[in-house]
């Protein structure tokens, strides 16, 4: 199993959540969350005062699927949320070595279907 964690516009996150579907990924969560990385942010004018901001808005969204659905998973948030400017996110993966349905203690393949 993998966890599949990506960082992304705001206004991408419903394309990305029904190319999912599409693909039959169950769960998905998703956080609205601020940060930075090669942006570092921008200026803004408010009653003529200027103030930076540094922390932009973004949502994280989070799945784990089957090891053989990565690549698919991957491929699909590429696919809806890539606009070719900087700020598009990042997707990050990794390993998880177990998972369990807390209602009937179902582990594994089983607790993700």
């Amino acid at each position: 199993m993998t966890k599949v964690e990506a960082f992304l516009r705001p206004a991408s996150v419903e394309e990305v959540r029904k190319r999912l579907q599409d693909l039959l990924v169950n769960g998905l969560t998703v956080t609205e969350v601020r940060g930075c990385g090669k942006q570092r942010g921008f200026t803004q004018h408010y009653r003529g005062a200027e103030y930076a901001v540094t922390l932009i808005p973004k949502v994280k969204v989070e799945t784990v699927v089957q090891d053989e659905q990565v690549e698919d998973v991957v491929d699909a948030i590429l696919d809806a949320a890539r606009t070719g400017e900087i700020g598009d996110g990042k997707v990050f993966t990794s390993p998880v070595s177990d998972v369990v349905r807390v209602r009937t203690g179902e582990r594994g393949r089983a607790a993700l279907l």
